[in-house]
């Protein structure tokens, strides 16, 4: 399965994401209310980079509360690392284990059109296993 396959139905406006000049603490709050665990943070109407759980963590463990009014821009993972929409499901979970993320924004021609989660793609690879699956059993069955 292709990532256009998986992310087919979503929308790209509701694509929760943040802005470069965006402070820590809005951004916080953003990953809490909608209990996720990254953002793109955008800049142009390009992605600049991905703020996570794991950006917060690190920067407070270094700089403490001051980090919490900094822009994002200045606190972000960057560059961001992506995926075109035509790559595999296994071609993104290869990245993501490669480059040790969790989430990734999807690309079309060097725009965001998606953004996935590992979540996202390893319930599409079990789903993909399990239809296998299913066609072997019937074709065993009919044999």
């Amino acid at each position: 399965m292709d990532i256009g396959k998986l992310i087919e139905g979503r929308a790209s406006a509701d694509i929760v994401s943040a802005s470069v000049d965006t402070p820590v603490r809005e951004a916080i709050a953003l990953l809490a209310e909608k209990r996720i665990g990254a953002i793109p943070v955008m800049q142009g109407g390009s992605v600049a980079g991905i703020f996570s759980e794991r950006d917060v963590i690190y920067r407070l463990a270094q700089e403490g509360e001051v980090c919490l009014g900094l822009p994002l821009g200045e606190v972000m993972t960057a560059p961001a690392i992506t995926v075109e929409r035509g790559r595999t499901v296994l071609d993104a979970l290869a990245l993501m284990t490669k480059r040790r993320i969790r989430h990734l924004p999807v690309t079309d021609d060097g725009r965001m059109c998606g953004f996935i989660s590992i979540g996202d793609l390893v319930k599409a690879r079990l789903d993909e296993i399990e239809h296998e699956a299913e066609a072997l059993r019937e074709y065993i069955q009919t044999a």
